[in-house]
């Protein structure tokens, strides 16, 4: 089978949709992954593919010292992935973006070696605006992106088969919810958000009055609580429990959890990140689900206790929302990325 190389991190978005991609990649291709020791070593760990670490400089949105090093540790960082390739004896790359990608893919471009990349949001991100030119395509989430790119192609975005297998029954057992009051589901994002769950926590009393909730709030973001009803965990690897059992949810506006959500027809109030560090992508994306009538949106500078339980109760009557979501196909991208990675292998 030939050497395939899968990169994408930085960010639990960046490294999820590959692993929707990682079981029937496997079926034909040697497979590698190419990272940092962060979040993405975490998540690709238990697929048990061959791991070459990297040291890859970040940009820091604003004014940043460390900014001033770019150059020379990507630099660094580039050798890296060069060594990396070689061992691995290289023959294609899929990038999912990110900082991590950008060494991967330039040293790839470097020694010859083809690469696609895949932008999951609706506008690109830095990163994939600087891997494009070095791509023989990149593939989009949405057909809007691709017609912003010139090797642009529309494929939509990778959706892991197994969220479709959760069974109702065993997930209310599995958290010990009854099944009287509709179920909650809140993700604020890989490493959970502060925001979300503080206020989360400060509307608890009024929100398990009319449900129960299970509360996904990243590494190290739990607090003890008693609470009837309320389940917490950092980190659910069973997210096909997680989206069984919820009724709505609340969430972030990542296009990889907002497609997951969308997929599954769960009506959900998307709080896009807002703030220095993002460059707008949850926010446009938000929107744009929005606009469709597909999803509420709640900003962030308007979050508070009574706004949130406001929103998810005018999201839980929303009728027209309900029937929009149960007319609209989300397609999943995997058939048509393995296509094209078919394609750019020769197979």
């Amino acid at each position: 089978m030939k050497n395939l190389v899968l990169t994408g991190g930085g960010s639990a978005g960046h490294v999820v949709p590959n692993t929707a991609l990682i079981p029937a990649l496997s079926k034909k291709y040697t497979l590698c992954y190419m990272g940092t020791n962060k979040i993405e070593k975490n998540i690709i760990a238990p697929y048990k593919l061959p791991y070459y670490t990297m040291h890859c400089a970040k940009f820091v949105r604003g004014f940043s010292p460390s900014n001033l090093l770019i150059p020379l540790r990507f630099a660094k960082s580039v050798k890296e992935a060069e060594r990396a390739l070689r061992a691995f004896g290289a023959e294609g790359v899929f990038s999912k973006g990110g900082y991590v990608a950008l060494p991967v893919v330039f040293a790839a471009k470097k020694l010859g070696i083809p690469v696609l990349s895949h932008e999951s949001d609706l506008s690109p991100g830095l990163a994939n605006k600087l891997i494009s030119k070095k791509c023989q395509k990149v593939l989009t989430g949405f057909p809007e992106t691709a017609e912003k790119l010139k090797n642009g192609k529309y494929t939509g975005s990778p959706i892991r088969k197994e969220i479709f297998t959760g069974d109702r029954a065993r997930a209310l057992a599995k958290y010990g919810f009854s099944g009287k009051k509709p179920v909650l589901l809140v993700l604020g994002g890989g490493s959970g958000s502060r925001a979300i769950n503080n206020t989360v926590r400060a509307a608890l009393f009024s929100l398990l009055q009319n449900y129960d909730v299970l509360h996904l709030c990243g590494k190290e973001n739990t607090v003890h609580s008693n609470a009837s009803g309320y389940v917490q965990k950092e980190y659910e690897e069973d997210m096909a429990s997680a989206y069984a059992v919820c009724d709505l949810a609340l969430s972030r506006a990542g296009a990889g959890a907002a497609f997951e959500l969308l997929a599954l027809k769960k009506p959900t109030l998307f709080i896009p990140l807002e703030n220095r560090r993002s460059r707008g992508d949850q926010a446009e994306n938000a929107a744009y689900f929005e606009r469709k009538g597909l999803a509420r949106v709640l900003k962030e500078k308007n979050l508070t206790p009574t706004a949130l339980l406001s929103s998810l109760n005018a999201l839980a009557e929303d009728k027209i929302l309900r029937k929009n979501l149960a007319n609209c196909p989300i397609e999943n991208g995997c058939d048509a990325i393995i296509k094209e990675i078919d394609e750019m292998m020769g197979n």
